[in-house]
């Protein structure tokens, strides 16, 4: 596992970016997974149960983003969006063994604090809609054992939000690879898009709220990511509205 270089301003299970753009995203929870089992029968709070479904397929992800799933892809976040305009999510790690696709876990998340787009803007508060690639990591705190590579940097992290909900945001963060270059820092502030296109789509903690864009989830579930997510298996990320991800 490569890591990046550490800048130490301040001190700050496994199985298998402007920060100006994030003000108002993610807390300090420390649940881990919900549960674990397979895809059939997937509830919770707002989100109607995932019917039976073709287990080489990940569940209730219509055929325009399947499609997008890469060939080799072994591991997927799918996060479910409650609805439209709605904060509250549901996260959900799948991997494949053989052609099957397994439920590993489960948390409650939220979204943008507006909802989800398809065409997502600097400052609209919706998350995008889409798949995207799970390729760098880093946050506050020490690498907690990463596969994914690592950049610890107090200052690039440090909560933009003065109060005391947001102080552990970005102790952990996986950068979405929405309008960004793979294979650089989450802090990174290349848009390939532009600028306002917005940047910084983030995984991060959760501070029980909707974001300005990122997902976040709780303490506990960043630190199975990311001791689990692995850039061998191509991790990626399948993420909207109920209504998108099945059309």
């Amino acid at each position: 596992m490569r890591i990046y270089s550490v800048r130490l301003v301040a001190a700050a299970v496994t199985i298998g970016a402007v920060l100006a753009t994030l003000s108002g995203c993610g807390s300090d929870g420390s649940s881990g997974p919900v549960d674990t089992g397979g895809a059939q029968g997937l509830r919770a709070p707002g989100v109607a149960a995932l019917p039976a479904t073709d287990p080489t397929r990940i569940p209730a992800v219509g055929e325009r983003l399947q499609r997008r799933i890469p060939a080799d892809t072994g591991q997927v976040l799918a996060v479910y969006g409650e609805g439209e305009d709605s904060p509250d999510a549901t996260a959900v790690l799948y991997m494949k063994e053989g052609p099957e696709w397994r439920r590993v876990a489960r948390w409650a998340a939220h979204n943008g604090r507006k909802g989800w787009t398809l065409e997502h803007y600097s400052g609209d508060d919706r998350s995008p809609v889409g798949v995207f690639g799970l390729t760098d990591a880093g946050g506050v705190l020490d690498d907690p054992g990463s596969r994914l590579p690592y950049d610890q940097d107090y200052v690039a992290y440090a909560p933009t939000v003065n109060a005391v909900a947001y102080d552990h945001v970005f102790d952990y963060v996986i950068a979405i690879d929405y309008n960004r270059l793979p294979g650089t820092v989450p802090h990174d502030p290349t848009r390939p898009l532009g600028d306002d296109r917005g940047g910084g789509i983030w995984l991060h903690l959760d501070h029980g709220d909707g974001t300005s864009g990122c997902v976040s989830l709780p303490k506990g579930a960043m630190k199975f990511l990311l001791r689990t997510l692995d850039p061998a298996q191509h991790p990626m990320m399948v993420m909207g509205d109920e209504r998108e991800l099945r059309a």
